[in-house]
């Protein structure tokens, strides 16, 4: 993830930021209905949202592809949140990291955006197929942050080949530019997948009240409790 400035032609640059867009403007919509019927919503996003900007700027650099590999955050953001809130609080990060750290870029921006809330789809739709199908939570998130990050790259492969169809065939970019990433990716995924079980895990024994209002966990799973506090 992390394209660099310069590296998508205009038209793709143009394009990702209207997709990324589409996705934001109702991540943003969620955000403020949200935020009116729960009084921490607000705080728990700006929370968040400093995890993101934090598990998101630990690049190892993959020179074959232009751009760097590092783990997600927006996995754990979209199973609490929701992915379009968890979209919407990535372009923060992002934005943050292009501007102040020279991690990524402005026109690569929504490129990147739209990477990191395909991996918080995938991992949100893994993390509810894994409770539908009975999964423990915490287990359902380990493999939702193992999904999601991997879903990332995959994102982030195909923007790549994308950007040299006419110079290679997209299937033959794809392949090279994902299998430059699995070295670094593949360990970094896994370790996604663990933390992203051990922080449901945590919020299970510690604040399963917190689940509760963020839907995670159905209200019967945990006693009714106002939360005013985010104390952890």
């Amino acid at each position: 993830m992390h394209i660099a400035e310069g590296l998508l032609p205009a038209q793709w640059a143009v394009a990702y930021y209207g997709a990324a867009g589409i996705i934001v403007a109702k991540g943003m919509r969620q955000y403020r209905a949200r935020s009116r019927e729960y009084g921490s919503f607000r705080q728990l996003t700006g929370l968040l949202t400093a995890a993101v900007f934090i598990i998101s700027l630990l690049p190892i650099p993959v020179p074959i592809a232009g751009t760097s590999s590092h783990p997600g955050g927006t996995p754990l953001a979209a199973i609490l949140m929701g992915p379009f809130i968890a979209t919407m609080m990535s372009v923060v990060a992002l934005f943050l990291q292009a501007l102040l750290l020279a991690h990524g870029g402005l026109t690569t921006l929504g490129a990147n955006a739209l990477a990191m809330g395909i991996g918080g789809m995938v991992g949100f739709a893994v993390f509810r197929t894994g409770k539908r199908v009975g999964l423990h939570l915490p287990v359902a998130a380990g493999f939702a942050g193992l999904a999601g990050d991997l879903s990332i790259y995959a994102a982030t492969s195909a923007q790549l080949a994308l950007a040299l169809n006419g110079i290679e065939s997209f299937d033959k970019a794809f392949s090279a530019i994902y299998l430059a990433y699995l070295p670094t990716q593949l360990p970094l995924a896994v370790m996604e997948g663990a933390f992203t079980a051990l922080v449901i895990r945590y919020l299970m024994i510690r604040r399963p009240d917190i689940l509760t209002v963020l839907r995670v966990m159905p209200p019967e799973a945990s006693k009714p409790v106002e939360v005013t506090r985010l104390e952890l």
